[in-house]
């Protein structure tokens, strides 16, 4: 007793010194780490103790909102293996996780939270939002245990837009990896999702060639972006690049000097190009919920310029005076689109290249830049002219099959949305955030399951550079385990499996048979070699190198483990499977005697029997 007694004491005594040297008494005690996550957490306050999920868990939650979030966290438990968890109200107790939304904490922001952990957990935000990502912490700690220490965050985003951009423009890209990414965006509390693609039209049935969703997937997928709180805005990029769009309207093409047509550009001094384009707004909104509307705007004249087209010059000097420049008609559209897309309730997004300087006119106000590419009129300069401003970077591209971001060198230099291409700012006033952007312009240089090994260490450092602190590890090595530790999102889909061992297999369907030896790919799809060789699609007119035209044959070809061509998916179907190019995303059904690709929805998919 006396010896305990005499420690006291000195104990004691060490602390007034201290404090009488200006040490605080705290200070004398360990910090203990925040726990791991993805983003970091930005602060956190550690307790004696730990929260510990278990079988008597319950999630608690009162109001509508707070109910829409324990549902989906509850899913979400349930998905990753945490056992089914009920939503009750009021009455918390020990081993709960309590879901609380209080509009009064307004210090949260929209989209900011506070955990709490002890003998119960509780998450707070002033919005349905806040909340939710408050979830997606706790799960991101029970993915590393079900004891959780105790202690407290507050954890606010700086950038309002954090994001990803993806071009299934001309290379469709599958549902299942689209979900994917969106449950992946969530877990890591990016917000906003751009995907460039092509929606199969009713109006303009002519420009239904293939690329195209129908509008019952783009609901799915935007139902899910709406569950996990992941905006998905619609871009259809114009006037540039429009040949999925116009390639059966030459009408509506920019004819040159030479009296050729050009299919990717649009003749923006023609009143029926611009009511195409609108009604395409327009049909989009039967889809898409998102109050943005994203219209490219980039690289018209790529390839070209304005002085092969005369018509343009005079249409904006027709309309702005003699002073006018080609530019001016660009600008023109633009702001024509932009009012239309604000008479329906929508804000209007352009890329930056398209501003060269060379205008007259002024961009609308209030349309937001993705800056991408270094042109003379610099982020600085779209700031102080009032633009909202949104770091797009190049060095943040995958390009499939070409330039990759080099995400670790950017995480060592602490790259930061400040950071665009050819300027670096001061201070983040402007920029509303930063997004990756995943560009196809070789079709067949990657398949979907290459794209997305080399897309999520990229995901995660863009979610930790728009949340938090752009560095928040001594060394890259140290931040990319911070994404092992916390895994995929509940509901992720390993879209690497294969259905069926290696091995020599009988393929049977209506009218056709043929035998191949099945061989599974580093990247998770299937080779199929009979005694003629490797079954590939080829022939017909190729876009970005692929042949996306439907009627293509599938015929025995020379093997080659690099031909992206000749890999495959076997997609379960009526006791059998769908047969599906890995690149092309049609499936090949026969054909008077010959294997040919078509989309799903053109023609009934063949169902093949394996033995």
């Amino acid at each position: 007793m006396a010896e305990r007694r005499r420690r006291r004491f000195a104990l004691i005594g060490l602390v007034a010194v201290l404090m009488l040297f200006g040490v605080p008494a705290q200070a004398t005690a360990k910090q203990e780490p925040p726990p791991v996550t993805v983003p970091a957490l930005t602060n956190w306050t550690a307790e004696p103790g730990s929260y510990a999920y278990g079988q008597g868990t319950r999630v608690v939650a009162d109001s509508g909102t707070e109910r829409r979030v324990a549902r989906t966290l509850a899913d979400d438990l349930r998905e990753a293996g945490h056992g089914t968890v009920p939503v009750v109200r009021g009455g918390a107790r020990a081993g709960d996780i309590v879901i609380d939304v209080q509009p009064s904490r307004s210090a949260l922001g929209a989209e900011g939270y506070e955990l709490r952990a002890g003998k119960r957990l509780s998450v707070t935000g002033a919005t349905e939002t806040g909340a939710f990502y408050g979830t997606r912490t706790l799960l991101q700690l029970l993915a590393q245990g079900d004891r959780i220490p105790a202690g407290r965050t507050v954890d606010v985003p700086r950038y309002q837009e954090r994001g990803v951009g993806v071009c299934a423009c001309y290379i469709h890209i599958s549902m299942p990896w689209l979900e994917n990414l969106v449950r992946e965006m969530a877990y890591h509390k990016l917000n906003q999702l751009l995907v460039e693609l092509k929606v199969k039209s009713d109006a303009h049935p002519e420009a239904n060639t293939w690329g195209y969703y129908t509008k019952d997937e783009i609901r799915g997928l935007v139902a899910l972006g709406a569950k996990y709180h992941v905006e998905i805005i619609p871009e259809i990029n114009s006037p540039g690049h429009m040949d999925p769009w116009i390639e059966n309207r030459p009408d509506l093409q920019l004819t040159d000097t030479d009296g050729n047509k050009q299919p990717s550009r649009l003749d923006i001094t023609r009143p029926e190009a611009f009511a195409y384009y609108t009604s395409l707004i327009d049909e989009y909104a039967q889809a898409f919920t998102s109050t943005s509307w994203h219209m490219g705007a980039d690289e018209y004249m790529l390839g070209s310029d304005f002085a092969k087209y005369p018509q343009i010059l005079e249409y904006a000097q027709e309309k702005y005076g003699p002073d006018a420049t080609p530019q001016d008609a660009f600008v023109d559209f633009v702001n024509r689109v932009h009012a239309y897309a604000v008479a329906k309730g929508k804000k209007l997004r352009i890329w930056n290249d398209g501003l060269t300087g060379a205008n007259t006119v002024p961009v609308a106000a209030g349309t937001t830049v993705e800056h991408w590419l270094n042109v003379a009129v610099k982020p600085s300069q779209l700031i102080d002219q009032g633009y909202p401003l949104m770091n797009s970077a190049y060095a943040l591209y995958l390009v499939r099959g070409g330039f990759h971001s080099d995400t670790g060198a950017l995480y060592e230099q602490s790259w930061d949305p400040r950071s665009f291409e050819g300027e670096k700012l001061t201070s983040a006033d402007g920029i509303t955030g930063a997004k990756i952007s995943l560009w196809p312009d070789n079709g067949r240089g990657e398949t979907e399951n290459e794209v997305a090994e080399r897309l999520w260490p990229a995901l995660r450092h863009i979610a930790q550079a728009t949340w938090g602190d752009p560095h928040p590890d001594a060394t890259y090595a140290e931040f990319t385990a911070r994404g092992t530790a916390v895994g995929h999102a509940p509901g992720w889909r390993d879209l690497t499996r294969t259905p069926v061992a290696d091995g020599t297999y009988t393929f049977r369907t209506d009218g056709l048979s043929f035998t191949a030896q099945v061989q599974r790919t580093t990247d998770g799809y299937l080779t199929l070699r009979t005694a003629a060789g490797c079954l590939e699609v080829r022939g017909g007119r190729l876009t970005l190198n692929v042949p996306l035209q439907p009627g293509v044959e599938a015929t025995a070809q020379s093997c080659d483990a690099a031909n992206t061509l000749q890999r495959w998916e076997l997609q379960p179907a009526a006791g059998g499977y769908r047969l599906v190019n890995a690149i092309t995303r049609m499936t090949l059904s026969p054909d008077d005697g010959r294997l040919v690709q078509y989309p799903p929805d053109q023609r009934p998919s063949a169902v093949w029997y394996l033995s």
